[in-house]
C-alpha cells in the first residue's frame, strides 16, 4: 500500500507535461552553442538574458585555452575526493588566491556551489547550535541548516527589527549563526550587512555570507558583499561560486584556517564528493585574474545594468527592489509568466521564469541577467521584445 501510494504520488504530477501540451514548458532546452550573449537553441539563434555569467568569460580566449593546457597535463578527471586523490596543484594555487583576493587566512574547494553552502551549513554549529537565516536564502542554505541538527529560524527577507527580535529571543544559544545570501539571486537586492554585522557583534552570532551572485560584481575588483561595504573583517565566512562569474563550476568558502581545517575533516558533501577536475579549476583561475587585472568589465556591466533597469523602469515594469545585474520583472501570476517566457523565446529572447513554488506565486517573475558583454545594441533589442511581449499579453492592465 505505502509503495502504491508513491506510484500515485509520482503519476499525479502532471504539471510539466500540461505545459507541454500547452507549448510553454521552458526547462531542460538544450543549447546547440553557446556564443556568450547568444545562443542557438533548436537552430534558432537568441540572445541570452538568462546567464549568470555576469562578467562573459566562458568564452574568454584566456580562459579556453588554460582549460586546455590542464586538459593535457591532468587529464579530464581527478577520479576521486578532494580528502583523498583529488587534490591537485591547481586547487593548492586556486585557494590560495582566493583567501587572499578576499582577505582571509585560508580556502577550501567544493564540487559545486551548493554542496558549498550545504557542507559548511551543515557541519559548524552541531546539535546545541543555533541558525539564522533570511526567509529568502538560496535553496541550499535552507538543505545545509535542516543537515545541521541545529535549531533554525528565519527573519523577514532583510529585516533588521525582526532578526534583532529573534537573536534577542535566543541570547543564551552558546552557539548562533546568521547565514545570509549577499546579492539575493531572484529578487536582485542586496544584503543589509551593515546593520547584520552589527547585530551579530552585538549578540555574539558568526556571520556567513552566500557571495555567489556578488563576486565578480560588486566590491572593489569584484570582491564581493563584504569588500562592498567595508565590512571584510566583520564577516566569519564568505561563500563564493565558480559557475557564475568565474566561468567555471564549484564552488569555495574563505575564512580562518582553523575553520578551513575543521571542514576539511567534518564537511561530508566535500569528503565524499569527487573533485572537480582541475580544468574546471584553471578556468576559473584565468577568470579570477582577468577579473582582477580588466575593471573595465565590471565597469560595463554596471553600465549595462543601469541602463536596462532605468530603461525598465521608464517603460512601467515592475522591478521592485532590484539593485544589481539580477532584475527581475514581476509578472505575479504562474501561467502568464510561462506565456510571457515562450512569447519572448519565439521573439529570440531567453529568459528565465521563475514561478511558486520557488518564490510565492504571486510574486512569480520573469528573471534577466545581465552581462558585462551584452552590447547596447542586444539590450535595446531585448526591451523592445520584451515591451511588445508585454503590451500583447496585457501586463500593464494587471497593476
Amino acid at each position: 500500500m505505502i509503495q502504491q501510494s508513491l506510484f500515485e504520488k509520482l503519476a499525479g504530477f502532471t504539471k510539466p507535461d500540461e505545459l507541454k501540451r500547452a507549448g510553454l514548458y521552458p526547462y531542460f532546452r538544450p543549447i546547440e552553442e553557446n556564443n556568450d550573449t547568444e545562443v542557438v537553441i533548436q537552430g534558432k539563434k537568441l540572445l541570452m538574458f538568462g546567464s549568470n555569467s555576469y562578467m562573459g568569460l566562458t568564452n574568454h580566449p584566456k580562459v579556453k585555452e588554460a582549460v586546455k593546457k590542464a586538459i593535457d597535463r591532468y587529464g579530464s578527471s581527478c577520479s576521486g575526493s578532494r580528502f583523498l586523490n583529488g587534490t591537485s596543484q591547481l586547487h593548492i594555487e586556486l585557494e590560495e588566491r582566493l583567501a587572499d583576493h578576499l582577505n582571509k587566512e585560508s580556502a577550501l574547494i567544493f564540487t559545486t556551489g551548493f554542496q558549498t553552502n550545504l557542507g559548511t551549513v551543515a557541519s559548524l554549529t552541531g546539535r546545541n547550535g543555533m541558525i539564522i537565516l533570511d526567509e529568502l536564502d538560496h535553496a541550499s542554505i535552507i538543505e545545509g541548516s535542516r543537515l545541521s541538527f541545529s535549531r533554525v529560524l528565519k527573519f523577514a527577507h532583510n529585516d533588521m527589527k525582526d532578526l534583532e527580535e529573534i537573536l534577542q529571543s535566543v541570547q543564551s544559544e552558546k552557539i548562533k549563526m546568521i547565514v545570509i545570501d549577499g546579492i539575493f539571486s531572484m529578487e536582485g537586492d542586496i544584503c543589509n550587512l551593515p546593520e547584520i554585522t552589527k547585530l551579530a557583534n552585538k549578540y555574539e552570532a558568526l556571520l556567513m555570507v552566500d557571495d555567489a551572485h556578488a563576486l565578480g560584481v560588486i566590491g572593489e575588483m569584484g570582491k564581493g558583499t563584504a569588500n562592498h561595504f567595508g565590512l571584510t573583517e566583520q564577516v566569519d565566512i564568505i561563500m563564493g561560486t565558480f559557475s557564475k562569474s568565474l566561468a567555471s563550476v564549484g564552488g569555495f568558502i574563505v575564512s580562518t584556517e582553523e575553520t578551513v581545517n575543521y571542514l576539511k575533516h567534518h564537511s561530508r558533501p566535500m569528503i565524499f564528493s569527487a573533485s572537480i577536475p582541475p580544468s574546471a579549476v584553471a578556468a576559473a583561475l584565468a577568470a579570477l585574474e582577468i577579473i582582477q587585472t580588466e575593471p573595465e568589465r565590471q565597469e560595463a556591466l554596471w553600465a549595462n545594468t543601469a541602463y536596462m533597469s532605468n530603461t525598465l523602469l521608464e517603460i512601467g515594469f515592475d522591478i521592485n527592489t532590484s539593485q544589481t545585474p539580477i532584475i527581475p520583472i514581476y509578472i505575479r501570476d504562474n501561467y502568464l509568466t510561462f506565456q510571457f517566457t515562450q512569447r519572448l523565446f519565439e521573439e529570440g529572447i531567453f529568459v528565465n521564469p521563475v514561478v511558486s513554488p520557488a518564490v510565492k506565486s504571486d510574486s512569480s517573475l520573469i528573471r534577466l541577467s545581465i552581462m558585462a558583454t551584452h552590447t547596447k545594441n542586444q539590450l535595446d533589442e531585448a526591451i523592445s521584445k520584451i515591451e511588445k511581449v508585454a503590451s500583447e499579453l496585457h501586463v500593464f492592465e494587471l497593476k
